[in-house]
């Protein structure tokens, strides 16, 4: 245990603002990921909370994908509401990307915060498998909030 002997899961949790009752963790997962973030090992946290290894592996595994999840439901609800989204179509031009968000944001009043190269890739990176190479395999819907922020997300 010579990992985590100074490590307090309970401080950790109370330090950054852990309540359950507001989040999509149970408090053995916010204690789990705590204390791996922190770089201890599972065994050591088996050990500290009374439980096997491979419990501590699950835990972590369906906090990870608990994350995750709540990561896509803001994206998501992001997109939403974002004053700006840009449907880009199947077969698009990851070139023409900027210039069609550039365009339905100026039409909005929303300044983006990126260069057009900072955008297609960006755009790129977040689309994934969806767009390979300079086409746009998958529809996107790129989004943008008030403030800016680009999010980029499958549809259809």
């Amino acid at each position: 245990m010579d990992d985590a002997p100074d490590v307090d899961a309970n401080a950790l949790l109370e330090g950054a603002g852990f309540d359950p009752e507001r989040s999509v963790l149970t408090r053995r997962q916010a204690e789990v990921l705590a204390l791996r973030e922190r770089g201890v090992r599972q065994t050591t946290i088996a050990d500290l909370l009374g439980t096997s290894r491979a419990n501590v592996s699950s835990i972590e595994a369906s906090a990870r994908a608990n994350v995750e999840k709540a990561r896509e439901t803001v994206a998501f609800a992001e997109a939403l509401t974002a004053p700006v989204g840009v449907e880009v179509e199947a077969g698009t031009d990851l070139y023409d990307v900027p210039k069609l968000v550039y365009d339905a944001c100026d039409e909005a009043g929303v300044k983006v915060n990126h260069t057009a190269p900072d955008l297609m890739k960006l755009v790129s990176d977040a689309a994934g498998d969806a767009v390979r190479g300079r086409e746009v395999r998958e529809p996107l819907l790129v989004g943008v909030t008030s403030e800016g922020t680009v999010r980029v997300r499958r549809s259809g």
